[in-house]
């Protein structure tokens, strides 16, 4: 017995292919945008792969690409199919394809699966990424002169002022570092040469943080140096006083926003899936309830549509027996592949 049968006349059968060209022209849309937020998202990885030590994974990026082309080809084509669908001469060309047609929708909504835990599963690798790229990328930061690090100032400046964020964790990142590089120091004073002679490492370091760490919001001038001195700001103490510079760390920041970017495309993912899903059972019975017309030539007769041609348990066991058989016949031909070498 068939699995969730429904009858079919030729107004529901009218109905049904409209309604399906509606909705697969509404998934082609949903794969433009996939494949554009694909495309954006690789753009805002390579836009910050210093900050991310050029480790960034584009995988998730690469597979929406693809995920969205093969949602654009697939839908178009399942479009086309139901709008020729009541014309049985333009049907009959199309009726062959279907099974394989339906096939592919599933290994691809399989993919999009794979996708869409993938955009959930991968932030966890971001977050550690961009841990590991910002410590580098503020070591590094005076490094203006040093081929491959020149534009590294810049990116991080950039960063800080459009997340509101300072340091990796947090402004006291910049403590623990020299962000002047030797060049803008003058090693003849006596208070620089002090500094520099009094780290075990030879750094000269502060406790200043670089422009970019400044908060314009804040009605006082920037305080950027000598952040912990309170002698040398008037009417201050670094420890109650809300300083002017973003407390934010930029892995929190530049995480947050990673991590709602691919949340929010592994959302459309999810939408699609359930879109083609619907797709998927639609044309199915469509397709059916078009073969089982009673009077081919009558368009006005009525039809069964179904979703399965068995029950579930009778379609996976015949699944399971193909299977079965399929493993058979491969471990036949893998037997008799030594005998024939001997």
């Amino acid at each position: 017995m068939p699995f969730m049968p429904v009858k079919f006349n030729l107004q529901k059968r009218v109905k049904l292919a409209q309604g399906l060209w509606m909705l697969y022209w509404f998934s082609v849309i949903a794969g433009i945008l996939i494949f554009s937020l694909g495309i954006f998202f690789k753009i805002e990885l390579r836009k910050r792969s210093e900050m991310m030590d050029d480790n960034e994974s584009h995988l998730v990026p690469n597979l929406l690409i693809l995920a969205g082309m093969l949602a654009c080809g697939f839908n178009a084509f399942g479009g086309k199919v139901c709008h020729d669908s009541l014309d049985p001469m333009k049907f009959s060309k199309w009726k062959p394809m279907l099974k394989t047609y339906l096939q592919l929708c599933c290994g691809f909504n399989i993919l999009l699966v794979l996708v869409s835990l993938l955009c959930f599963l991968m932030q966890f690798s971001v977050y550690l990424t961009l841990a590991e790229g910002l410590s580098y990328a503020i070591r590094f930061y005076k490094d203006t002169d040093t081929p491959g690090r020149c534009f590294m100032k810049r990116t991080l400046d950039m960063t800080q002022i459009e997340f509101r964020c300072c340091g990796n964790n947090n402004f006291r990142d910049w403590f623990e570092v020299q962000w002047i590089s030797n060049r803008y120091l003058d090693m003849s004073n006596d208070v620089v040469k002090d500094r520099v002679l009094s780290n075990v490492e030879g750094k000269y370091l502060m406790d200043s943080v670089p422009f970019s760490c400044c908060n314009p919001g804040s009605p006082r001038p920037c305080i950027q140096h000598h952040l912990t001195n309170n002698s040398a700001h008037y009417d201050y103490d670094h420890r109650t006083e809300e300083l002017n510079i973003w407390t934010r760390g930029c892995r929190e920041a530049l995480f947050s926003y990673y991590s709602s970017l691919m949340s929010s495309i592994g959302v459309l993912v999810l939408f699609t899936i359930v879109l083609e899903s619907v797709d998927m059972a639609g044309l199915k019975y469509l397709s059916t309830a078009l073969e089982t017309m009673s009077e081919p030539d009558n368009p006005e007769c009525e039809s069964e549509g179904w979703l399965l041609e068995k029950g579930v348990k009778e379609t996976f066991s015949d699944l399971l027996t193909k299977l079965k058989t399929l493993g058979r016949t491969n471990q036949v031909e893998g037997g008799d592949a030594p005998e024939a070498n001997t």
